[in-house]
């Protein structure tokens, strides 16, 4: 039996306060959260209860917490699906090298390398000039895009540079129309990816605050509006807020999970099902 050296345990300590420091803040808000009704904002605790979780839910003398967390919802699913389309129409047209193809690519991933707080100004003022409304959802929609967008035209620019492209040819051979062969062939093979650019689109919106800033116009979203409130609240009921918060977002990736589970499953029993016919 190989003995671990030393190497063994000095990565696995660094590795333990890698995970004390990425998780620890989250953990300690979520210990703080359960302060009891006379409980401050640290430790250590003043009793144990849900006290704050209740006042979370009664109305509040500082912000806008549910109506916030509607929009940051709706913004999500509006990010989700255009970033999807958009994403899967995009590397659908890089598969084919065209003239300006690769200046275009550049030109997309640069808006990642723009700090964030620029592009939120540069729409700001772009929507200001053409007098135009910001709100959340049409300057704020479009600030979050240049930041999912590229993303999701990255992981299927991946994806289908991986493709086996003889899928297709066997489908236009059986006599398939280019949609049939796009909605019955490459969906169904690229459906998991899919399902790892809308979790993308959806996190990376619903928790983003920089490009939210100068772009969300009167209604903050969730991110802004938690912000605003640690000058005023001093509770621990913005500590409730970030716990449920959590567990929301934890919700949304389970959810993800389950689908893409589900997906793999119905395409092994498609597969094997195909395996029997053969027979």
């Amino acid at each position: 039996m190989d003995r671990r050296g030393r190497s063994f345990y000095f990565l696995a300590a660094f590795f333990a306060l890698f995970l004390l420091f990425l998780y620890g803040p989250v953990v300690t808000i979520g210990i703080l959260s359960f302060q009891g009704p006379q409980g401050g904002l640290t430790f250590p605790m003043n009793g144990v209860s849900l006290h704050w979780f209740f006042d979370l839910f009664e109305e509040q003398a500082v912000g806008d917490i549910w109506g916030s967390f509607r929009r940051s919802f709706a913004l999500g699913l509006m990010v989700m699906c255009v970033t999807v389309v958009v994403a899967v129409m995009g590397g659908m047209a890089f598969r084919n090298r065209f003239r300006g193809s690769s200046l275009l690519f550049y030109v997309i991933v640069a808006s990642l390398i723009i700090p964030s707080i620029l592009v939120s100004l540069g729409v700001g003022l772009i929507f200001n000039i053409l007098d135009w409304e910001v709100h959340w959802s049409t300057s704020g929609f479009g600030s979050q895009l240049t930041w999912t967008l590229p993303f999701g035209l990255l992981i299927m620019f991946a994806v289908f540079n991986r493709f086996d492209k003889s899928y297709e040819e066997a489908a236009r051979d059986l006599g398939a129309s280019p949609w049939q062969t796009v909605r019955y062939v490459v969906l169904p093979i690229i459906a998991p990816m899919l399902i790892g650019v809308a979790l993308f689109g959806f996190t990376l919106s619903y928790d983003e605050f920089a490009r939210t800033l100068l772009t969300a116009g009167s209604y903050n979203t969730l991110p802004l509006e938690i912000y605003g409130m640690t000058t005023n609240v001093t509770s621990p009921v913005l500590y409730a807020l970030g716990t449920l918060t959590t567990l929301f977002s934890l919700l949304i990736i389970g959810t993800f999970l389950t689908v893409l589970a589900l997906l793999r499953r119905r395409q092994a029993r498609q597969g094997s099902d195909a395996g029997k016919g053969l027979v």
